[in-house]
């Protein structure tokens, strides 16, 4: 009964075609696109590095999408080498990593110069400096929900097939968040880490898990410069560099002064930034579209066309995160337990299952007039999901049969918990 009271009968305010829709969702026309996107361009947040960013992706995004579609048809292909590009930005990089051992080493003559006097106050300066500036390698952050080996064969052995199929080492740690999300990266200098986003695992059938699974370890498989660890780390620094010289909200006269002081050097390193990200990321795109033929190649190109499609919903997943937690913690006990998130990971596949495919047809056109992306580093999804869609489909290396899924169901029933009863007791921000 609740599902026709939900059906919407119209004709079309522009071109007088029936519409069939859902009343939860966008109601629009599939023969005009009326109303197909009522909010227009939502206006970016982020500053103007990131709005570069954004327009760089779609701008590489496109190029590279006519090269790959020709290159990956061949039966051979080439493991990319070292562009001149990519040696540029490595040697940008060391340059950066250069100035923090300058400031170490000038820190240290300075300290040990003045030692006992007034010199050692600007050598303990530069040393402070020179640690918060140093490479970092990847570490586990506190309270991270690790998922062993030894507690989750399952899961490890569909690791270790799929990236058997792909001809990449497995990973050694994997980890289990509350983001809509999912990735992959080093811990210290060779252990890899995968990290599972609960919100979006859930949501995906066993076969686009696998396609998931896929994506992240291809990484492995393609040089990525720009999250190697050198210019990675780079990267990094340059990040703590326009921290502290950016601007001073509300300045009074003086800091109005240091703001005009600040300006030459923040322009210079947000050039460098800049220039990083010129020389990096066309391999950086070109790394994410091989990443999704992974995909497909392990999980067939049909179920990681259907991984496209959830993440052009990332924004319904994040939407009813947060109305079922916070649906929870208003009819929860004073202290919430694990019986107040009960479900949480249920009633988020359930809507997700319930969303129909003229809305998933609605949000692909909207990804194609905005350019959607993942973040500033992705090539817009629709470019991705286009190209997939051009390559000869592909079946699946890897299966999740009912078993398995069963097996994997199990495994995680407690991390499960524990991170939706994170969620519950922590709320979730809904920006």
């Amino acid at each position: 009964m609740r599902a026709v009271e939900e059906q919407v009968v119209q004709p079309c305010p522009q071109c007088g075609v029936e519409i069939r829709g859902d009343r939860r969702f966008t109601v629009w026309c599939a023969a005009c696109d009326w109303n197909v996107d009522p909010q227009g361009p939502v206006e970016e947040k982020q500053g103007r590095l990131e709005r570069r960013r954004r327009t760089m992706a779609r701008q590489y995004g496109e190029r590279l999408l006519e090269d790959l579609a020709v290159e990956a048809e061949r039966p051979e292909r080439e493991r990319p080498r070292q562009s001149a590009a990519g040696v540029l930005a490595y040697a940008i990089a060391l340059l950066v990593h250069g100035v923090t051992l300058a400031l170490l080493v000038g820190g240290l003559w300075l300290l040990i110069d003045g030692w006992g006097g007034f010199g050692m106050v600007p050598g303990l300066f530069l040393l402070g400096l020179a640690v918060t500036l140093r490479p970092r390698l990847n570490r586990l952050p506190s309270g991270a929900h690790v998922v062993s080996r030894s507690a989750a064969p399952e899961l490890y052995a569909l690791v270790d097939e799929v990236a058997a199929a792909l001809g990449t080492r497995s990973v050694d740690v994997i980890v289990l968040d509350a983001q809509s999300n999912a990735s992959v990266t080093h811990l210290g200098v060779r252990r890899r880490v995968l990290t599972l986003g609960l919100p979006l695992w859930e949501v995906l059938s066993p076969q686009e898990r696998i396609a998931l699974l896929g994506h992240e370890l291809g990484h492995f498989t393609h040089r990525d410069t720009r999250h190697g660890m050198v210019v990675g780390t780079a990267y990094s620094s340059l990040t703590t560099w326009r921290y502290y010289l950016s601007p001073i909200t509300n300045p009074t006269v003086p800091e109005y002064f240091v703001n005009l002081f600040y300006l030459l050097p923040r322009w210079l390193i947000t050039g460098v930034v800049l220039l990083l990200d010129l020389l990096t990321t066309r391999a950086s795109q070109r790394s994410e579209y091989l990443a999704d033929t992974a995909a497909a190649q392990v999980a067939s190109t049909e179920a990681a066309v259907g991984t496209m499609d959830r993440l052009l919903v990332l924004e319904s997943i994040d939407t009813t995160l947060y109305r079922e937690v916070n649906a929870r913690r208003l009819r929860g006990s004073r202290r919430l337990t694990a019986e107040d998130a009960e479900g949480l990971w249920e009633a988020l596949a359930a809507h997700l299952r319930s969303v129909p495919e003229s809305e998933h047809e609605r949000r692909r056109r909207v990804s194609a007039r905005r350019g959607h992306s993942v973040d500033a580093t992705h090539p817009p999804t629709h470019l991705r999901r286009a190209l997939l869609l051009r390559l000869p489909p592909l079946p699946a290396a890897v299966h999740a049969d009912s078993e398995r899924t069963a097996r994997l169901a199990a495994e995680l029933a407690q991390p499960r918990a524990a991170v939706a009863l994170e969620l519950v007791r922590e709320g979730v921000d809904p920006y």
